[in-house]
């Protein structure tokens, strides 16, 4: 062997548990008693800080809100003129004839309107009840939309398939 002192430790290479928990001025830990059940998991974060933001979540909701807002506001007009939207519906898929099942039409015209309005309501309160409980959002405008744009075309299929004019124009067009 040599008689050169040997070359001094890197830090924490030779040092004891209670030498390293020193030089990082740690507390000792607690020893564990056998005994003692394990502790449980912490709670989750209680303060608004420690929440995750969702700023984008938040706009992309608020803006399929509002267009949802423009398209019910833009069709409840149409839906409560329903020979004037039966008339132009018609036009469109190449019909001819005239919607002669005004009554029908008028009565679910209406609750077609009806349905969108409370429908967009519906959506929106959710949407904004899970907002304010910082819960992803984004996904409740367009499953709202879409049911309630479900729930509108069977409210409208019904006058449109129960005239005359209409189903004998698109079984001679078939």
């Amino acid at each position: 062997m040599s008689d050169e002192p040997r070359p001094r430790p890197q830090y924490g290479e030779y040092a004891t548990p209670e030498e390293q928990r020193a030089a990082i001025r740690s507390p000792e830990p607690e020893p564990a008693a056998s005994a003692d059940p394990p502790h449980p998991p912490t709670a989750p974060a209680t303060t608004v800080a420690a929440r995750p933001t969702r700023v984008a979540d938040r706009v992309i909701t608020l803006a399929l809100l509002a267009y949802g807002l423009v398209t019910v506001i833009s069709a409840i007009p149409q839906l409560v003129d329903f020979s004037e939207f039966a008339k132009t519906w018609m036009t469109v898929a190449g019909v001819e004839g005239e919607f002669t099942n005004t009554a029908q039409g008028a009565l679910w015209g209406g609750i077609g309107a009806t349905v969108f309005a409370v429908g967009w309501l519906l959506t929106a309160v959710l949407a904004w009840w899970s907002l304010a409980r910082g819960k992803l959002s984004w996904w409740i405008p367009l499953v709202g939309a879409i049911v309630t744009f479900l729930i509108v075309s069977v409210c409208l299929v019904v006058p449109l398939f129960g005239d005359d004019a209409l189903v004998r124009g698109l079984t001679l067009g078939a």
